[in-house]
């Protein structure tokens, strides 16, 4: 498995930022080709101090050919000409192989 993350500073207007991501920005993400599931939260906290982060969101893929060619498909493409319409403190991306870990 395969997950990019997004993680969100601060932005100029927080009401909108929520609204706009909700109704507008998830609807798109869950059109890309290959995602196999996604979560968001705005409930972002640190273990100390101040949380450099406003909202947080992760998608999974079979693996990084199939994020790397959802991202670049049609719909992948709108969803990143999207971000500047709510993400005004701008946007961190990263992603990585999951390695599963046992209890």
């Amino acid at each position: 498995m395969h997950k990019l993350m997004v993680l969100y500073p601060e932005p100029a207007d927080p009401g909108h930022f929520r609204d706009y991501y909700v109704s507008n920005h998830l609807p798109l993400v869950t059109r890309m080709p290959g995602l196999l599931a996604w979560r968001y939260s705005f409930e972002v906290a640190a273990t100390q101090g101040q949380t450099p982060y406003f909202a947080v969101f992760e998608a999974e893929f079979a693996d990084a050919a199939a994020m790397t060619a959802a991202r670049a498909s049609p719909q992948g493409q709108q969803v990143a000409a999207d971000v500047a319409n709510y993400a005004t403190g701008g946007a961190v991306v990263i992603h990585y192989p999951v390695q599963n870990g046992t209890c």
